[in-house]
């Protein structure tokens, strides 16, 4: 099993654990030298491989390539989204099975991803790839403000912005224009609550799947300071009948862009409009999120991934005896962490359902509020009450201030 970066970020090393552990002799590739690598780290792995980066499709292959002149390659695996294209080339440059370059391209390119779906009869938001204002303009003219841009490839909410008219279009198109972008994704804004399902696949099967929501939806938690945001995983997705549409989606959303065996990270809107797809990364989700499942399920997901990955197996299921959730704390201004308020209060108070807490020493440089959920401080939360831990959530965000200065 070849593990492309298995050091960086921190969560990687979880992937590398839970191979060796169910049986791969693991081959780590990635940027860092030997020597910065941990001892348990590397324990784990057979064998190391330098190179000068992994998201170029020939430095990749010439590093498979050099494994393969010494040992038989099963599999090529990454986790991190910005590696999941040249990991794809490299395998079919290497004939190594696994997701191939036509499925890892509809699942980074938007626009091609949602002309997919649309084809195989899932209900999305109208989009179009573009290349110049008029372009733009033209959407505008057919399907009407608000609309989304974005770059055609990405994840999470980095250089996403909602227009609502055309002064505000103008200053995003400039926005875009001064980064030297060549081709954007332009959507429809879809109204709704925003969530995502995560699955691990065997063979285009969803052998396990976790569902979790958005309070607020992305672009507003990712641009308002003063909102503490939340998202939480529900232990109700096998005993509420609504969630039955999103599963019975996601299993066709694998079909249409050829999942196999897999991790998958989709995200949805439920509104006016009903259930809309709207868009998925070939790989696990980030900001710890399996990490969130794993508390709430009695289960090692990594573990599961690994078993999914070498044996083509997953024997165990969900125990669903706790919805999880993460409240992101935000400092009050940028400049430096200064101190805190309310944290023993909180504690007192919530501290049995508490998983941890990250809580940044002062003296540490902020984060800017779009840099996401793990930028600055943030509690993880569980309960056996999906509503009694969004409320938990919410007073954690209400009592507990990070102080900057």
């Amino acid at each position: 099993m070849v593990f492309v970066e298995p050091a960086f970020p921190p969560t990687q090393r979880q992937f590398v654990r839970a191979l060796a552990e169910v049986g791969a002799t693991v081959i780590g590739v990635g940027e860092r030298p030997v020597d910065q690598l941990d001892e348990q780290l590397k324990g784990w792995m057979a064998h190391y491989h330098q190179v000068s980066t992994v998201v170029d499709a020939g430095v990749l292959t010439d590093a498979v390539r050099w494994i393969q002149d010494k040992v038989w390659v099963d599999r090529l695996e990454c986790a991190i989204e910005a590696h999941t294209m040249a990991a794809a080339q490299a395998r079919e440059n290497c004939t190594i099975p696994g997701t191939s370059v036509r499925t890892a391209w509809l699942c980074r390119d938007k626009p091609s991803m949602k002309d997919a779906l649309r084809g195989a009869g899932i209900p999305t938001a109208a989009s179009a790839a573009v290349t110049s204002a008029a372009e733009v303009h033209e959407f505008v003219t057919a399907v009407g403000f608000p609309i989304i841009l974005k770059p055609r490839t990405g994840a999470g909410a980095l250089d996403t912005a909602r227009v609502d008219d055309q002064a505000q279009l103008e200053e995003v198109l400039g926005r875009f224009g001064g980064q030297g972008v060549d081709s954007i994704a332009v959507e429809e804004f879809v109204e709704g609550h925003e969530g995502f399902y995560d699955t691990v696949s065997v063979n285009g099967n969803v052998s396990l799947d976790f569902v979790s929501h958005y309070y607020p939806n992305v672009l507003e938690a990712m641009r308002t300071r003063w909102i503490s945001p939340q998202f939480v995983s529900t232990n109700r997705v096998d005993s509420a009948p609504d969630y039955g549409e999103l599963r019975e989606m996601g299993a066709r959303v694998n079909e249409a862009l050829g999942i196999g065996t897999s991790a998958t990270h989709m995200e949805w809107f439920f509104g006016p409009k009903g259930l809309r797809f709207s868009e998925i990364g070939c790989r696990p989700p980030g900001v710890g999120a399996w990490d969130l499942y794993s508390a709430g399920n009695d289960i090692d997901i990594y573990r599961e991934w690994a078993n999914a990955t070498v044996h083509d197996h997953i024997a165990v299921r969900p125990s669903r005896q706790f919805a999880t959730g993460i409240v992101a704390l935000r400092p009050d201004r940028d400049g430096t962490i200064s101190g805190y308020s309310g944290v023993d209060e909180a504690q007192g108070r919530l501290g049995e359902w508490v998983i941890d807490a990250h809580l940044p020493a002062p003296g540490t440089p902020t984060q800017p509020v779009e840099a996401g959920y793990w930028a600055n401080a943030y509690v993880r939360m569980r309960h056996p009450d999906y509503d009694s831990l969004r409320a938990m959530l919410d007073d954690v965000g209400r009592t507990v201030h990070v102080h900057a200065t």
